[in-house]
């Protein structure tokens, strides 16, 4: 494994860190709205509906 394989794997996996703690926090911000607001914009339905699909 060279350098370069080395560093795209590390970017990788700080990119996914980095992609959970963003979802942790929308997540969070979202939980804290009223539930008329939440259920305005159709949180969590939509937001569960992309992960039930694999995504």
């Amino acid at each position: 494994m060279n350098g370069f394989t080395i560093l795209r794997s590390v970017q990788h996996y700080v990119g996914k860190i980095r992609t959970m703690r963003n979802e942790i926090r929308t997540r969070r911000f979202m939980n804290e709205l009223p539930q008329s607001i939440r259920k305005d914009i159709g949180w969590p339905d939509n937001y569960e509906g992309r992960h039930g699909r694999g995504h």
